[in-house]
Parts: structure tokens; sequence; C-alpha cells
């Protein structure tokens, strides 16, 4: 009686099964476990215990002020980030290394650093906050600077994202484009941007998962006025000050979720676009 065998297909590289259980086991210490262990935590207190630490005007007011600022300012990144990316790639910059190096400096500089040295700026005797003062225009202990300080934490995510793009495409088509008679407008709108698009949403969706998360350069320029200028992770610190172990968790909780939701739509635009474009 004979038997018939089948070989298995060669793997995809040597050890693969070993290296995908080390990456499986790393993932899940670092991320998947702290973060089941907080949903944990915060269903400890019980539906109306959980409604009971999230709901209130001052939470929600913070939750507002640390999204919407947090879009707005990834917004801004991008923007900013792309234009930069842009002169980078396609200029050739006197001290080309030192302006490529002071992109990253926003990742290097100690959070708390960056908010003091925000905050000096624009305070209103400060050097950029005295050319505001007389318009009566307010960054610095108002809700612009947190703004501000976002912008300047994430605006390398997309600036680093989009930059290998740039530097990879084919400039060829810009040139057969401009060739067959399309403005420098109409290559940049349908040339350049749909190649750039997608690495655009990454960006952006980097930029904002920075800035949802930020503590340190914000807690300095936004002056920590309750209901006015206090962002959710300050309003988490506060409760942790106050043994409200569990209070805590649970706006840690709706952040999460939050967050989650956000760059689970970013995702799913992304991936849509891709397969729009296949």
């Amino acid at each position: 009686m004979s038997f018939w065998r089948t070989k298995r297909a060669p793997a995809a590289m040597p050890g693969l099964g070993l290296s995908l259980g080390i990456t499986l086991t790393w993932l899940s210490l670092i991320a998947l476990i702290p973060l089941i262990a907080l949903v944990i935590r915060a269903g400890s207190l019980g539906w109306q215990g959980w409604l009971d630490a999230v709901t209130g005007e001052r939470v929600w007011l913070s939750l507002r002020l640390s999204f919407g600022a947090s879009l707005i300012a990834a917004g801004l990144d991008t923007l900013a980030g792309l234009l930069i990316a842009w002169v980078l790639c396609r200029y050739k910059l006197p001290f080309a290394a030192f302006w490529d190096v002071l992109v990253d400096l926003p990742f290097a500089l100690p959070t708390a650093v960056a908010g003091f040295a925000l905050t000096a700026l624009w305070v209103p005797d400060g050097w950029l906050g005295r050319m505001l003062a007389p318009l009566g225009w307010k960054i610095a202990f108002a809700e612009p600077g947190v703004v501000v300080a976002l912008t300047f934490i994430g605006l390398p995510f997309v600036v680093r994202t989009v930059q290998p793009v740039l530097q990879s495409a084919e400039r060829e088509l810009e040139e057969a484009a401009e060739s067959l008679g399309a403005s420098p407008s109409q290559v940049v709108w349908r040339v350049v941007l749909p190649t750039l698009r997608p690495a655009l949403l990454t960006g952006f969706a980097l930029a904002f998962a920075r800035a949802v998360g930020e503590y340190g350069s914000v807690i300095f320029i936004c002056g920590n006025i309750p209901m006015k200028t206090e962002i959710t992770p300050l309003l988490i610190v506060s409760r942790l000050e106050q043994y409200d172990y569990a209070g805590a968790t649970a706006l840690a909780t709706i952040m999460l979720a939050f967050s989650a939701a956000i760059l689970a739509l970013l995702q799913v635009l992304q991936t849509g676009r891709r397969v729009a474009l296949r």
C-alpha cells in the first residue's frame, strides 16, 4: 500500500514561525495585554460607575479640546508637512543637512522643554506674543496655544511620511503632463497629489495619534484652566494624584475608544482609496 506525500511550500523566510511567534508575544506584552488590563479595570466599575466617571461637563469639555485641537493640529501638519517635504526634495537649499535635521528636532526634544520654549515665545510679552497682543489675540494660556503645541510635536510625522514618496516619485509623469499642455496647478492636482494621498493620510493619522496623547508640551502653554484649557490627559493625571484610579481608568478607556474609532476610520478611507486606484 502506497501513500502519497505532498511537499509543503517553502516558507517565505527561514524561521517564519519562530519570528512570528516572537513578534506576537512581544506585541502582546507591550500593547495588547496592557490595553486588555485597562478595559478590565474599567469594567470593574460597572456600567453605572463607568458612566458616572466619564460624564460631566468638565470631562466632555476636556475631550472636546483634546480631540478638536488634535484634529486641527493634524490638518495643519498635513499642509505644512507637504510643503516642507516638497521644498526639501525638489529644491537645492543652502545648508540642506541643517534643515533636514531641524525637521526631526521635535522627535528628540523633551516635550517639557518644547512646552517651555513655546510658552516663552507666545506669552503676551514673548517674542511672538507681543506682536499679537495689540490685536487682542491670545495664544499662550488659551485654546490656540494647545493647537500650537500639538502642531509642533506632530509635524515631523507628516514630513517623514511624505518625503520618501516624493523622492521615489517618477518625475517623467510630471514632465509628460507638462509636455501635453497641463498647467503647473493641473500637474499638482492630477499627477502629484493622487500619488501622495495615501502618504498624506498616513501622516495625518500619525500626527493625530501623537497629538491626542500629548501631555508634556501642552501643560505649560495651555495654562491648565479647568473647563477652558484643560486637556483630557491632564484630567487623568489629576485624578491619579487624587488617588481616583477608577475614574482615571474610565477616562483612559473613553480616550482609547475614540482614538481607535478615528484611526480605524482613517484606515478604512486609506484602504478604500488604494482599492479604487487598482
